[in-house]
């Protein structure tokens, strides 16, 4: 168990937004940081701010996920999912930060997964 914990760096709430340009002003002064990671993927243009992920796509479609889960260690998870009775939906895969996955736990929730190349340690 311990070694799960320590492999979880953060956990980042999905917020879909209509605009981020609109949005990222509120999420940074509630991060109290004026840090973003700006960067498009499938689809969907992304804006990390602290602990907030904002989502915006020119559909309004964005993929539903519980939450995106920052690890030092993408195989350690895809071990504790597949032991604990879930299945990988889509990766270990490399993403615009690191490698990624999408896994669905036994209990049917689903979240994104990213090794982060700043979370080494």
């Amino acid at each position: 168990m311990d070694e799960a914990q320590s492999n979880v760096v953060a956990v980042l709430a999905r917020v879909p937004v209509s605009s981020i340009e609109a949005a990222l002003p509120l999420y940074k002064r509630l991060a109290g940081s004026d840090e973003v990671r700006a960067f498009a993927f499938g689809g969907v243009r992304l804006a990390w701010v602290g602990p907030f992920l904002l989502l915006a796509s020119a559909d309004g479609a964005v993929p539903f996920r519980s939450a995106t889960i920052i690890v030092r260690d993408v195989q350690l998870v895809v071990s504790l999912v597949r032991a604990g009775g879930g299945v990988l939906l889509d990766g270990p895969m490399p993403g615009p930060n690191g490698q990624r996955l999408i896994a669905r736990h036994a209990d049917g929730n689903v979240f994104e997964y990213i090794e982060d190349v700043h979370a080494s340690g």
